[in-house]
């Protein structure tokens, strides 16, 4: 069995959102929600200003807190470790909503259910990859099993110092982060839902 995961690397992401397109064509996403889309943080004062590219999903946790908070049991983790939403058994009562620290569920009123991203099961049960990971064009995600010690994944997250989105949340993410300049910090209070652009009080002039 594996346990998938996802490792961004932020030196590398260049804010194009091929990944946030590809996966609204690849789930007919509706407008204004996400199942991944990319941050835009603007950091430090003129002439001394950085912008940050930070693309943010669903983090599949182990300690997954839509999991434990759904009443009907719609929330559910496959034999890999994807936390998926089955839509039949969804009620919308927004428990899952409410739990995630990471703003990453939404309602779709045409399917009648809550969603989010699923590192595209449907795709990686065929051996693909998620259709986010197939239209990066600068190849700073990649997914696999980070258990396997010869994947990909695992050998970059033992190569590199690797961090998670809202640590102190204590949900153990399995999408990992190459993190250099500390980008996550500036989302601390943001969510996956949440305006795509920030800039932070007092940080331009």
């Amino acid at each position: 069995m594996a346990r998938l995961g996802m490792l961004i690397d932020l030196n590398t992401c260049i804010g194009c959102h091929a990944c946030s397109v590809a996966c609204k064509v690849e789930f007919d996403v509706p407008l204004g929600v996400f199942r991944d889309t990319v941050k835009y943080v603007e950091h430090g004062s003129y002439p001394q200003v950085t912008r940050h590219f930070i693309p943010v999903l669903c983090n599949h946790c182990e300690d997954a807190p839509c999991l434990n908070a759904c009443p009907t049991g719609a929330v559910v983790r496959l034999e890999d470790g994807e936390v998926t939403i089955e839509e039949g058994d969804c009620n919308l009562n927004r428990a899952c909503m409410s739990a995630c620290p990471y703003g990453a569920i939404y309602v779709d009123e045409d399917r009648g259910a809550a969603q989010k991203c699923t590192f595209c099961a449907h795709r990686t049960a065929e051996g693909l990859q998620p259709a986010c990971v197939d239209a990066c064009p600068t190849n700073c995600r990649i997914f696999g099993d980070l258990d396997d010690a010869d994947s990909e994944i695992a050998k970059k997250a033992a190569a590199n110092a690797v961090t998670v989105w809202k640590e102190g949340e204590g949900t153990r993410p399995r999408v990992l982060y190459i993190d250099p300049r500390n980008a996550l910090d500036l989302i601390a209070d943001a969510g996956v839902q949440a305006d795509q652009a920030t800039d932070l009080p007092g940080d331009r002039a």
